[in-house]
């Protein structure tokens, strides 16, 4: 069952993989990012979100200006903007928490020894429609049907409930949600783009060895098309 759900938010940080020290975002929201964040406002063990299109659509704030306003977000609908992020240099290691638990020293870190400045090229004014489906998985119980998750997930939709804030790659970028209701959704329809390889998700199979996984992004008609694409690893 297709869903649409309008997500917006100031800020946005899609991290490119090759890139580690100084973070750059993707032109585009990615689908690993868009089914993570479906899955903050309503996830089940019972079903499994698929990433069909994302929509871009000019910033939110703007979306009530007239067409003039419109033909200059088609000419440049991508904006970034340079910020500087305080982060931490260290980590702290599952098994120095394992070791905790056993009654050992509790990990500690301190961020007025560990914290680092840097800079990171982020997304401004963010305004997509992820349109999405879900399929049930064997871990749905006799009682579980789609039409009962639908239900459910546009209720929290409309109340705006979440199990934890959805956000836009990271967590001081929230995202704001609600279900698309206005009929078709009003694509950016000049804006053409080869985004080059994304990442699209990343492969659980084998949890020793989780792969990541990219695809060729193209922006048509202000459209992502993420349905049968072809896949690298």
């Amino acid at each position: 069952m297709s869903m649409l759900i309008e997500v917006w938010g100031d800020y946005a940080c899609f991290s490119r993989p090759e890139l580690k020290t100084e973070r750059v975002s993707y032109d585009m929201m990615t689908p690993s990012a868009a089914r993570g964040l479906v899955e903050a406002i309503y996830w089940h063990p019972g079903m499994r979100y698929h990433i069909d299109r994302i929509y871009l659509l000019k910033p939110f704030r703007f979306a009530a200006e007239d067409e003039a306003s419109t033909a200059e977000y088609t000419a440049n609908p991508i904006r970034f903007a340079n910020i500087r992020r305080n982060e931490v240099k260290s980590t702290l290691l599952a098994s120095a928490a394992l070791k905790a638990a056993k009654g050992g020293e509790a990990p500690v870190l301190y961020t007025s020894e560990d914290i680092q400045q840097r800079a990171a090229m982020v997304l401004q004014d963010v305004h997509y429609v992820i349109e999405c489906h879900f399929t049930m998985t064997d871990k749905a119980a006799p009682s579980d049907n789609p039409g009962k998750f639908q239900d459910i997930l546009r209720r929290r939709l409309k109340r705006g409930q979440c199990y934890h804030q959805p956000c836009f790659g990271c967590r001081e970028f929230p995202a704001n949600f609600r279900e698309w209701t206005g009929g078709e959704v009003p694509a950016l329809k000049g804006v053409n783009r080869d985004l080059g390889y994304m990442l699209y998700d990343l492969d659980y199979s084998d949890p020793e060895n989780i792969l990541s996984q990219f695809f060729r992004g193209k922006l048509e008609q202000g459209v992502l098309d993420c349905r049968d694409v072809e896949v690298f690893t």
